[in-house]
């Protein structure tokens, strides 16, 4: 199985630089992550994908919707694509970072869940997928958290790439099994 990892357009949660970790609360697309969706889908017109998958957070679903306008597939919400569970929704960026700079791999509040956790969230996901679609070309749309711990499980060490970022509407491209 082969599956396009794509972080949503740029939210109001971006520009704001507020966490928003609640998948209820209506932080939605900017006109510019519109923008970044609709040039992101021009340049996947040309891939074929066999499924589509989206986390439960408005920006990702309408994020994948853009992205879906030039292909047939049926878009299913999943949880474990969801943000990163950060027991400080509403806080900013900032202050979740110099926390979990600390210790990137393990930190957690106590509502909230580590990197190292979270990669294990992205794995489930991941072999369900490939028993699901073994031979399936799947887009999934996520948020940068998820996303980099799910290529933390392509490497032999987590570390090396849990402080990794990923902008707006980028994409990584994994085979799993």
């Amino acid at each position: 199985m082969i599956i396009t990892l794509i972080r949503h357009g740029e939210s109001i949660a971006n520009i704001g630089n507020f966490i928003s970790d609640d998948p209820r609360k209506p932080v939605v697309l900017t006109e510019k992550g519109r923008t970044q969706a609709e040039a992101l889908a021009l340049r996947l017109k040309g891939e074929t994908f066999t499924h589509a998958y989206a986390s439960e957070f408005p920006r990702a679903q309408e994020t994948a919707a853009i992205l879906l306008r030039h292909h047939h597939c049926t878009l299913t919400i999943d949880a474990r694509l969801n943000e990163r569970k950060s027991g400080m929704d509403g806080l900013t960026v900032h202050e979740f970072n110099d926390k979990m700079r600390l210790d990137p791999l393990h930190f957690k509040t106590e509502k909230g869940e580590s990197f190292l956790q979270q990669m294990e969230r992205m794995r489930s996901l991941l072999d369900e997928l490939a028993l699901l679609h073994p031979d399936g070309r799947i887009l999934a749309i996520s948020h940068e958290n998820p996303i980099i711990a799910a290529l933390a499980l392509t490497v032999e060490d987590a570390s090396s790439v849990v402080l990794n970022s990923l902008e707006n509407c980028g994409r990584i491209d994994l085979y799993w099994p």
